[in-house]
């Protein structure tokens, strides 16, 4: 769906609303089945496959499965507890895997599973990923209980304004591009910063986001933003793979003179490609802003270290800001990097019966009920990998994972 709104002095009224894709967005959560719809149904699958792993980031449907089996569980030697004791002993690696199918009212769904003590299912078929409700709720509880925001805030204060100041060249229209902007928060932000770095200046805005319950919260908020004079907003509820496509078929290629990619290349299909392609959007003397977590952050250090002891992932991507800035030098493009710090509470996350731990859990694995549907030996893994120092630490008495953030802004 693509739907505009210009806002001027004075008022604030639709221009029109179009129909562009009316497919919602796919969610390859990891540890869940895949595609679990009624035959018949559209876009429907005969089957569903385990499809698992550690994922960090929204829903979107630019990943696809890979279609590989499941890996059994394994304990990466020599971790210690945050109490510096020895870890218990490693998992027994599970046996050779085989294929079964599991017939129910609604759909049959074919299941790599592993024979475990002569039974015939190993992994549990209750484990699902995800729905879009669900993950807005989960992302809910990672937002109230960590500093991600905040540390957002301080990079719009800090460097923001010294980072917009050159754009446009002194036209009287700048023209944004959001990619992944999910519910527009950032977004208006920056608007604002680019406002009162250029006063006077339109602000022609754009916005790829796939998932229609972010769509909506955003254009809520804008409603609910009288101070946004001189902007207008075109959403395109579309994944960045379909924007690229659409924009190719249709022959026109629209420069922007700032564009922003933020925490969401984990989910795109193939990285260098899309940097590529958006970087090729920029104007003369536009800048791309890409923020993606540090390799000094937890989720680098679990991804790592235990990305192998899980289930196989689909196509979501273990990609931190060494992996960005490889693409970058790949391509010839100047950048700079900013680091910022930034921690995630997740102390309830060790509370057993939690409902809070519970989210918070389901969003960093990307399934619904972890705690209660993964096996106690992968649910024990994570657990413990959490602890370890190079992922948490402990401030009076907290659970406190690093989840920090690198700012990566790269010139035309």
């Amino acid at each position: 769906m693509r739907e505009s709104v210009r806002c001027c002095p004075g008022r604030r009224d639709k221009a029109h609303s179009t129909w562009e894709s009316g497919s919602s967005p796919g969610l390859p959560l990891p540890l869940r089945l895949r595609g679990l719809r009624v035959p018949g149904s559209p876009g429907a699958p005969a089957r569903a496959r385990v499809s698992s792993g550690l994922r960090r980031g929204q829903p979107g449907r630019d990943a696809l499965s890979s279609g590989r089996p499941a890996r059994p569980l394994c304990r990466a030697g020599g971790d210690t507890g945050a109490s510096g004791s020895a870890s218990p002993p490693a998992v027994e690696p599970a046996p050779q895997l085989k294929r079964n199918s599991f017939p129910s009212m609604n759909f049959e769904a074919e299941i790599l599973t592993t024979p475990h003590d002569n039974s015939d299912l190993y992994m549990i078929p209750s484990m699902r990923s995800l729905t879009a409700e669900e993950y807005v709720e989960a992302f809910k509880a990672f937002l109230d209980h960590s500093t991600e925001h905040q540390c957002m805030d301080e990079f719009n204060k800090d460097q923001m304004p010294n980072i917009v100041a050159g754009l446009g060249a002194g036209k009287s229209t700048l023209s944004v591009l959001g990619v992944g902007s999910g519910t527009g928060e950032q977004d208006l932000k920056m608007i604002r910063i680019l406002q009162a770095v250029h006063p006077g200046v339109f602000i022609d805005n754009e916005i790829v986001e796939p998932n229609p319950q972010h769509v909506a919260a955003y254009k809520e908020l804008v409603n609910q933003a009288p101070d946004l004079q001189n902007v207008s907003f075109i959403w395109h509820q579309l994944t960045s793979l379909e924007y690229e496509q659409q924009v190719k078929e249709r022959g026109t290629h629209k420069k922007f003179d700032f564009i922003h990619m933020i925490q969401m290349l984990y989910r795109v299909e193939d990285i260098p490609s899309t940097i590529k392609f958006f970087h090729s959007c920029l104007d003369h003397h536009g800048k791309l802003l890409i923020i993606i977590l540090s390799d000094s952050s937890g989720w680098a250090s679990l991804w790592k270290k235990h990305r192998d002891c899980l289930p196989a992932t689909d196509s979501g991507h273990y990609i931190t800001c060494s992996g960005i800035t490889e693409v970058l030098r790949g391509l010839g493009v100047q950048h700079r990097v900013y680091e910022l710090p930034s921690g995630w509470d997740i102390t309830e996350c060790f509370v057993e019966g939690d409902a809070v731990g519970g989210r918070m859990m389901d969003f960093l694995t990307g399934t619904k009920n972890f705690l209660g549907t993964a096996p106690p030996a992968l649910r024990q893994q994570l657990q413990e990998a959490l602890c370890q120092p190079e992922c948490s630490s402990t401030r009076d008495g907290r659970v406190i994972f690093s989840n920090n953030l690198s700012m990566i802004v790269a010139e035309s």
